[in-house]
């Protein structure tokens, strides 16, 4: 068993689509309608044939909710990693993306965390 897709909830799939892909540099794998919103992923340039990243509409009231809360608490949404938090820390700031937490040692891991524009706090880590 493996993990082939994983969900991000977003208030806007546009806007994530134009975040994930031209600012953080993911690629878009699938980009389908699927009722009123879309089926969308993305990958990792690194793993085109990795797990995908699922830009999922927040339009249940839960979903809202959950997504809300965690951001309040400052609880990221989910982590990715990275070769090195601060060249990418770097990078980020530089096309404008705001951090809640500058890169960070943490005993055998680095990390950092960012405001995706989309609802979510997202966490980048070194190892």
């Amino acid at each position: 068993m493996k993990i082939i897709v994983k969900s991000i909830f977003v208030q806007d799939q546009d806007k994530a689509l134009e975040f994930y892909s031209e600012t953080l540099g993911f690629i878009k794998k699938t980009d389908v309608p699927a009722g009123k919103f879309r089926w969308i992923t993305l990958v990792s340039p690194d793993d085109q044939n990795g797990t995908e990243l699922v830009l999922e509409p927040n339009d249940h009231p839960a979903a809202k909710e959950f997504q809300k809360k965690i951001y309040a608490d400052g609880i990221p949404a989910t982590m990715f990693g990275v070769a090195d938090v601060r060249k990418e820390y770097q990078r980020l700031v530089e096309k404008g993306v705001k951090f809640t937490m500058e890169p960070t040692d943490m005993g055998v891991v680095t990390i950092a965390v960012f405001d995706d524009t989309c609802g979510n706090l997202i966490q980048i880590a070194q190892k």
